[in-house]
This record gives structure tokens, C-alpha cells and sequence, in this order.
């Protein structure tokens, strides 16, 4: 076997505008709330469903400036990343663990599926942005920034 994958894949619906924080050198982190839901009859042929919430963080500055400026409470989005768990002590010194769905500096994708921003029924676009080749921008689908992540070596 020549590895392992972690790899999330979430379509679901933002609980709660972005939650923006700085970095002491002055980088951008975003946490999401988003919640998917799954809905079946129960023997009775009562619709039954369930929601879970889940904590997403990013740590792309592209993608957290697209998450700022696109999405708000009650978006739909597609968010792609690796699940990781880490430990916390909590203001009462309490040892606490939290899993969350990490969008890296170099691995993650976030679609806004919805095609609204800010109220308006117009999709997110790629106007007006000139970013780097390689600053992780998909041109080819409007309202969505994907980093990628090319390790072909040149030898």
C-alpha cells in the first residue's frame, strides 16, 4: 500500500455567518459552521431527520477571503478537506478534544453553491481579480476558488 487518505467532503449549509480571526503576523483564519442533514420514514412512515454540525477551519488566505466575502448564514457550499482532532485546554484548565474539517494552505476546495452573494441573485465571479498563476484560483468555476496542489517533479 503506498499511503493513506484523509479526505472530507461536506455539501451542506452554513449555520451562522463566517467567523473571521487574524494571526498575530496578520494571516487570515476562518471558522464555518456547516450542517448537513439526512432525512428518512421511520417504520411508521414518519419523515425522521437528522442534522449534523460540523466545524470547519481555514487556513488558505484565498479561500478565506473568498469565504468572507461570499458566504453569510444560511449559504450552501461544498467544502472539501482533511479531518483532523486536537487538544485544548479550556479556560477552566480542562483538557478538551475537537475534530474539524481543515482547508489547509496547500490542500482544500469551497464552492458557493447557492450562487448568491450578499443577497444579490448574481453568482460569485472571477471578475476584477488578478491573482498569481499559482494562488490557487479556478477560473473555470465561477464562485468557487480551489487550491491545487502540484507535486510533479521536473527530473
Amino acid at each position: 500500500m503506498a499511503g493513506s487518505i484523509n479526505k472530507v467532503v461536506l455539501v451542506g449549509n452554513l449555520g451562522r455567518d463566517p467567523e473571521i480571526r487574524h494571526t498575530a503576523s496578520g494571516g487570515k483564519i476562518v471558522h464555518l459552521s456547516v450542517a448537513t442533514s439526512d432525512s428518512w420514514r421511520d417504520k411508521n412512515g414518519e419523515r425522521q431527520e437528522k442534522t449534523e454540525w460540523h466545524r470547519v477551519v481555514i487556513f488558505n488566505s484565498n479561500l478565506a477571503d473568498f469565504a468572507e466575502r461570499a458566504l453569510k448564514k444560511g449559504s450552501k457550499v461544498y467544502v472539501e478537506g482533511s479531518l483532523q482532532t486536537r487538544k485544548f485546554t479550556d479556560s477552566n484548565g480542562v483538557d478538551k478534544f475537537t475534530t474539524e474539517i481543515v482547508l489547509g494552505s496547500f490542500r482544500g476546495e469551497l464552492v458557493a453553491l447557492d450562487g448568491r452573494v450578499d443577497g444579490n441573485s448574481t453568482p460569485e465571479s472571477s471578475e476584477g481579480e488578478t491573482p498569481a498563476p499559482d494562488a490557487g484560483w479556478d477560473s473555470a468555476a465561477a464562485g468557487s476558488k480551489t487550491e491545487t496542489f502540484d507535486d510533479e517533479i521536473p527530473f
